[in-house]
């Protein structure tokens, strides 16, 4: 399970804001946010177990997020959704990364996935369930969980869509501001949506705040490494910053030659 808010286009400063809750299993190790190698420089937390992550961010500024999702028929020996979502921050943009997706899931070979996948240019949501479709993002807020973004019927979306448009949320600051505090809601009793999940084996295991803007140094990038409502965000935005101002010198360095 994960849950995940994306305020695409909401200026032309700050197409991408993003909030995201990541629930997994307790004993399953990950590491905090870093800088990974290779070409194109990606930033994201990494997955221990299979070396895949379930959300990052490019030099090209592109945003590539993951949640679990209902398959009725999964291969008996599937490939990592993790380490195709790293595979996907490789590309050069976001129409690119949802073609390789919608390559990948052709085979057959991975259990129910969804995919945020945004840039400047655009953004998609890809569902790969039982059947595998792309949706365009729509200007202003979306929220996926498990089922297709903007699901009518599931309470925990509905909850989140409702706490985040309590009040106008004009800039990147207060999108942040507003989301720090919405997705670090503490755990409500059994049987009603919760923003934060505790559960005995797994539960919200750690959270994400982003926001990509037209220049590197107005870039940022909280994590909280384990429950929001328990762990203070940590800031990693000068990471980010570091390699969206790569990324632009490379960019500039080509149009030159």
């Amino acid at each position: 399970m994960c849950l995940l808010a994306i305020q695409y286009r909401l200026g032309p400063e700050s197409p991408i804001l993003v909030a995201a809750n990541r629930e997994e299993f307790y004993d399953r190790p990950s590491t905090v946010p870093s800088i990974q190698s290779g070409k194109p420089r990606i930033l994201c937390g990494v997955d221990q177990q299979a070396g895949g992550t379930w959300l990052g961010v490019n030099q090209h500024g592109m945003f590539v997020g993951a949640s679990n999702r209902t398959k009725t028929t999964p291969p008996l020996v599937p490939r990592s959704r993790g380490v195709l979502c790293k595979e996907l921050l490789r590309a050069g943009s976001a129409r690119e990364a949802v073609d390789i997706a919608l390559e990948a899931m052709a085979q057959r070979e991975y259990d129910g996935v969804n995919f945020v996948v945004a840039d400047e240019e655009s953004g998609w949501v890809v569902h790969g369930g039982d059947d595998y479709e792309v949706v365009e993002l729509n200007e202003g807020l979306s929220i996926i969980a498990n089922g297709d973004v903007n699901d009518p019927r599931d309470e925990r979306v509905k909850l989140a869509h409702r706490l985040l448009t309590l009040q106008t949320l004009d800039s990147p600051v207060k999108f942040l501001a507003v989301a720090s505090k919405v997705f670090a809601r503490a755990p409500t009793p059994p049987g009603r949506p919760s923003m934060v999940i505790r559960g005995r084996e797994r539960g919200t295991v750690s959270s994400t705040l982003l926001a990509l803007g037209k220049k590197p140094r107005d870039a940022i990038f909280q994590f909280a490494d384990g429950a929001p409502d328990e762990v203070k965000y940590e800031d990693y935005s000068p990471l980010l910053r570091d390699i969206l101002s790569r990324g632009l010198r490379e960019s500039r360095t080509r149009a030159q030659a």
